[in-house]
């Protein structure tokens, strides 16, 4: 029987702050998220790892993006880029973005992809397929990311991969255009489906979804307890990653990072919901119970 992530392993496993620490301590997040159609997403995912102990967090994004997230977060780093398509990030700015401190790459949100235009897609695949190969720490992958990732594969193209470690996030319908399985296909056997490819891909895949599901490389799988459907809206994903790639950053191993992240999320989630209740709740209420979370047990 696949084991559900408990609240005793993710307190085992994100440590106290020492006592010495500092910034560098905590890792270095590079966030490439967000557009003109998606600002919030870049201002959920940044918040997202910022809550969660992340020593630094830099957003590589367009000038609009980029005003909205340092009005709201002054503790984000900014990385300025050339507009391209639908006003998403140009492949003219790689150089630069490559150029950032960082130990954790996160690269998807609120990028744009096919719902904006066939020119935006083929500006996120090169984005993605060029800064993740191009990274040399650890990744992950969410959203307009994976579309573009698996819009790559089903070209004949690999997975594109960092030096290190990889985490990917895909909900069913991202996971069906990765695999080429059916929705269907997928939600009848969710652990089986992400054991499998966890391993083809060498990677961690976050199975999103009820009771989402974690599977490592290296065979292990475990299930999530935590959430409600009031995290079916837009922005929720946008946290998590955030969330995962603060983990990553702070030096947990990409499975147990992955784990505590998804387990952190949905917790927090079920107090938003008995506060707001699943209609009222909103993906930003997660934050103020996150840190209560923290809090009560001393991290």
């Amino acid at each position: 029987m696949t084991p559900d992530i408990t609240a005793e392993f993710v307190w085992s496993r994100i440590p106290k702050r020492g006592r010495e620490s500092n910034k560098g301590s905590f890792g270095a997040v590079l966030a490439v998220a967000g557009s003109a159609c998606y600002r919030g997403a870049a201002a959920l995912t940044v918040e997202g790892a910022l809550r969660t102990g992340a020593g630094i967090v830099t957003l590589a994004s367009v000038e609009p993006v980029l005003a909205a997230v340092s009005a709201r977060l002054p503790e984000c780093c900014l990385c300025p880029c050339e507009p391209g398509a639908e006003g998403g990030i140009s492949p003219q700015s790689i150089p630069r973005i490559l150029r950032q401190k960082a130990t954790v790459l996160l690269i998807g949100p609120g990028l744009g992809y096919l719902a904006q235009s066939s020119a935006r897609a083929a500006e996120t695949r090169t984005l993605v397929k060029k800064l993740l190969t191009g990274f040399s720490g650890s990744a992950v992958l969410d959203a307009d990311g994976l579309n573009a990732a698996a819009s790559l594969m089903n070209g004949g193209e690999e997975l594109p991969r960092p030096a290190k470690e990889l985490i990917l996030t895909p909900h069913p319908g991202e996971m069906s255009r990765l695999t080429g399985l059916s929705v269907e296909a997928i939600q009848a056997d969710r652990e089986g489906i992400a054991r499998r490819y966890a391993a083809q891909w060498n990677a961690v895949v976050v199975l999103k979804g009820a009771r989402t599901v974690v599977a490592g490389p290296d065979g292990r799988v475990c299930v999530n307890p935590t959430g409600n459907p009031g995290l079916a809206r837009g922005g929720s994903g946008d946290v998590l990653a955030g969330m995962t790639s603060a983990l990553l950053a702070c030096g947990l191993p990409a499975y147990d990072a992955a784990a505590c992240a998804v387990w952190l999320h949905g917790a927090a989630a079920d107090r938003a919901a008995a506060r707001r209740g699943e209609y009222g709740m909103l993906p930003q209420d997660i934050f103020s119970q996150l840190g209560r979370m923290f809090a009560e047990n001393d991290r």
